[in-house]
């Protein structure tokens, strides 16, 4: 490659799911959603359905994120050229971030000074004007903190100051919300709720502490969500503000918060015992004026823990300076719905009116729901790390809630990812126990004359371990197969069913050879305890939907039927969670561990495979003939897990290296006519000095690259007479440790070709590797290597990366970019576009 020439890296597509917690998604009034993806904040438009960014900066995962202003100000924020978000994580750090709408940027403004001692639980605000808002944050620490943050009208930065910090005693707070006083323009009441079934209400003026107003008590468990509406109008009287709660009890309940007389003729010792106290509810005096709160109404509908509930934000009237709160709270619950309350008109009692989610078997219960800021969206986010999002496409009068697209992704360490044979799919597999296809959908995008847009497309295999390596059977014949291994000993073959070579069809615009109408099984169905997916027939499948009941199951095995179809658009979660799995056709045994690395010959012939290994005897890679699918080889020469495997492009060695700091080298010879296998070890040297992590062949040749927990990268050489592999260069030591590589080829004829290296800090660097003879002497290489690109932080992972890998291993003559994808810790795929100028 010509050191002149440069590199654009555009990125194309991050898939990842949300962390499985309570507040951890929020609805800006900018329209974008922002959540926790492990270490990073993710930013996804749900126009759009993708994931357009994430920001690094936390060390622990994120709890919860906060837009500043969120949907409930999106009223106020017309004015705004620039947004805020607030993210809080496990260790109790808060991080102040900036949007710009013009510029479309995102940029670190601070940390602020006074964090929590534990991981942040909640973080509400409240707009008070275009330059000011206050914002108020909770912890496990048993701590509430209040802060005011100043916004600057030019371009200097906005600063960040603690009003006041509250001890809620030995019982942490969960929840919070902040509101404005009525009949005040300086008192703020700030609702607080957790762990001892009591809502606490403090009062405070802008500037100064908050005191404890009043405790409302009713709730009989955790209070789990709490959410001021603005002042409503109730009876004909004006002055009302309404607090909804929710809470594990499986109830809502409504408060309401009256302005009452001015304190003159307020006598706080009789008002507490008057009998109006008692039933109405308590009284609490703010500046000059006392206020009164009563319980408006106890809703009850849903079946298990309420662990959300949000008033609908604001409506804008004729001009910007009027609104109206409409009288509509959205709630989410552990029992796997959301729904819509509003009061009818004739008696005032809360009904539900709009229940989604509940035909769902697959989102295990929602943590959080949200509405889009002009309330025709709304959006939960479940325990499988997924969305859920419907829109109302019915008119004032009917209400029409149709499930949308959304970004989708693991929930947990994406630990391997490869590419379909033809590259016209990802496959990534994970902690989280699922087997994930990301495609481009062609047809989409067509329409809207954009780019390939990318979706999780099928859900192959959703298991009862966590996953931990992959490898897609290459070569042209036969269907589409892969094999995974998992935290069993077990390796596991599944084989693409009808309705996928369809989806695939359809996804691609093009009909592919594979597509064989000979393939009887349309799709497969899941067994009660999440390890063997049974197939399903296309005339069982027929048989079954003839018949209706369970007559003859067992009582155990009583889970719904997968209904296998398919696919004209991309899945939403529902379908993608039941009816896209694959048949499993095999397992492989032998290992005396669980499986850690798995990969296939370029020929599609063989399959390698090793264990989590501590000894000589059970870290031997045992080798599978495919198709058959028996053990044709058993080779030793590691005393620790082999940690990564990778046969030569022509398939002539299986290139090995290990926890031992060792790699080891074997030739693989097939005799011609016959199925037999001869293999023999080459070479066993010390590779590096710690534990070595990663290795990738050169496409042009028997040279390969390792990378190793020591931060370096070395690369090697097979010597001719078949002795060693010699170390001809090793790059400058990289920051941190080396835990991920891919070669691709760039120019066969001058043996140049670009190694994409990944750290366990997250970031991706490319180089510029170039092999190419000495004029000397032909049988000496002349290795050169340089720096090409380092990846924008924005654009990299925020924890280790795990894998890499290029879409094609050798650049096409007429195509200047090629395809990178990775996988990280930080439960994000990505995939990135290289451009050589």
């Amino acid at each position: 490659m010509n050191n002149n020439k440069s590199v654009e890296v555009e990125r194309v597509f991050i898939g990842g799911g949300c962390n499985r917690i309570v507040n951890n998604v929020s609805w800006g009034a900018c329209g974008l959603i922002s959540f926790g993806s492990q270490n990073a904040v993710s930013i996804f438009c749900p126009q759009t359905a993708k994931i357009l960014t994430t920001l690094p900066g936390h060390k622990a995962s994120v709890n919860c994120t906060h837009w500043l202003p969120n949907n409930k100000f999106a009223f106020k924020a017309n004015l705004w050229k620039k947004q805020y978000l607030l993210s809080g994580d496990a260790e109790g750090v808060i991080i102040l971030w900036e949007y710009s709408l013009a510029e479309n940027k995102w940029r670190y403004v601070s940390q602020l000074v006074q964090s929590h001692k534990k991981g942040v639980t909640c973080i509400t605000s409240i707009v008070i004007s275009e330059t000011e808002a206050i914002f108020a944050s909770t912890s496990s620490d048993c701590v509430v903190n209040v802060w005011k943050i100043v916004l600057p009208a030019s371009e200097a930065d906005c600063t960040v100051s603690c009003l006041d910090s509250l001890s809620t005693g030995l019982k942490p707070m969960v929840t919070l919300s902040l509101m404005e006083l009525p009949g005040s323009t300086t008192y703020l009441l700030m609702a607080m709720g957790g762990l001892d079934n009591k809502i606490h209400l403090y009062c405070g003026d802008r500037t100064g502490q908050f005191v404890r107003a009043c405790e409302l008590k009713g709730h009989t468990d955790w209070i789990r969500s709490l959410d001021f509406s603005l002042p409503v109008s109730i009876n004909g009287e004006s002055h009302n503000i309404l607090l909804v709660s929710s809470s594990q009890d499986k109830g809502i309940r409504i408060w309401k918060i009256t302005l009452c007389d001015s304190v003159e003729n307020f006598d706080k010792k009789k008002a507490e015992n008057s009998l109006a106290y008692y039933i109405k509810g308590p009284v609490f005096v703010a500046g000059s004026f006392s206020y009164q709160v009563s319980l408006e109404s106890l809703v009850i509908g849903h079946e298990d823990w309420v662990y959300s509930v949000e008033w609908q934000p604001p409506i804008v009237k004729d001009n910007n300076n009027s609104y109206y709160q409409p009288q509509s709270i959205l709630s989410a619950s552990m029992d796997k719905t959301m729904m819509i309350w509003q009061p009818e008109r004739t008696t005032g009692i809360w009904v539900n009116v709009v229940t989604v989610g509940e035909l769902s078997h697959s989102a295990l219960g929602f943590y959080g729901g949200h509405w889009s800021p002009n309330g025709n969206s709304i959006l939960a986010h479940g325990y499988g790390g997924s969305f859920h999002l419907w829109k109302n496409v019915g008119d004032q009068i009917h209400n029409n809630w149709k499930p949308q697209k959304v970004p989708s992704g693991h929930f947990a360490d994406v630990t391997d990812i490869a590419w379909g044979r033809c590259g016209e799919y990802l496959m990534s597999v994970s902690h989280d126990q699922t087997t994930r296809i990301f495609g481009s959908w062609q047809m989409e995008a067509n329409s809207k004359g954009d780019d390939d847009t990318w979706h999780e497309i099928a859900r192959p295999q959703v298991h009862g371990h966590d996953i931990n390596c992959l490898a897609i059977i290459q070569g042209n014949k036969g269907n589409h197969k892969f094999v995974c291994g998992a935290d069993e000993k077990v390796a596991r073959v599944f084989e693409a069913p009808l309705s996928f070579l369809k989806t695939l069809n359809h996804a691609t615009s093009r009909v592919h050879d594979d597509l064989q109408l000979d393939v009887q099984v349309l799709g497969a169905n899941m067994s009660a305890l999440g390890l063997s997916q049974k197939p399903i027939y296309a005339q069982a499948s027929r048989d079954a939907s003839e018949k209706s009941g369970n007559e003859g199951f067992d009582a155990l095995e009583t889970i719904p039927d997968a209904v296998p179809s398919v696919l004209t658009e991309p899945p939403i979660e529902e379908q993608l969670a039941w009816h896209t799995l694959w048949p499993e056709s095999h397992k492989l045994y032998g290992h005396g561990n669980e499986l850690f690395s798995l990969c296939c010959d370029h020929q599609g012939k063989l399959v390698a495979s090793s264990c989590k290994a501590q000894s000589l005897a059970v870290a031997e890679i045992w080798l599978w003939e495919v198709g058959t699918w028996k053990a044709v080889g058993r080779l030793q020469a590691h005393s620790l897990t082999v940690t990564r495997m990778e046969f030569s492009h022509d398939d002539k060695y299986l290139l090995a290296v290990s926890r031992d700091r060792q790699l080891s080298l074997f030739s693989i010879d097939r005799t011609d006519g016959s199925d037999q296998i001869n293999y023999q070890l080459v070479t066993k040297q010390e590779a590096h000095k710690r534990i070595v992590w990663a290795c990738s062949w050169n496409p042009f040749g028997h040279q390969f690259a390792t990378g190793s927990r020591d931060k370096t990268v070395k690369i090697w050489a097979v010597q001719k007479d078949n002795s060693c592999a010699q170390l001809i260069m090793t790059l400058p030591t990289f920051k941190t440790s080396v835990t991920a590589l891919s070669w691709a080829g760039l120019d066969r004829k001058n043996n140049d070709g670009v190694l994409a290296v990944g750290l366990e800090s997250g970031l991706i660097e490319l180089w510029s590797i170039s092999l190419r003879k000495s004029e000397q002497d032909l049988a000496v290489l002349v290795p050169k290597a340089s720096l090409i690109i380092q990846f924008d932080t924005f654009m990299c992972h925020v924890s280790p990366v795990n894998r890499l890998a290029w879409r094609n291993a050798e650049k096409n003559d007429d195509s200047d970019s090629m395809q990178l994808a990775s996988c990280g810790a930080d439960h994000c795929v990505r995939i990135f576009n290289v451009s050589f100028l």
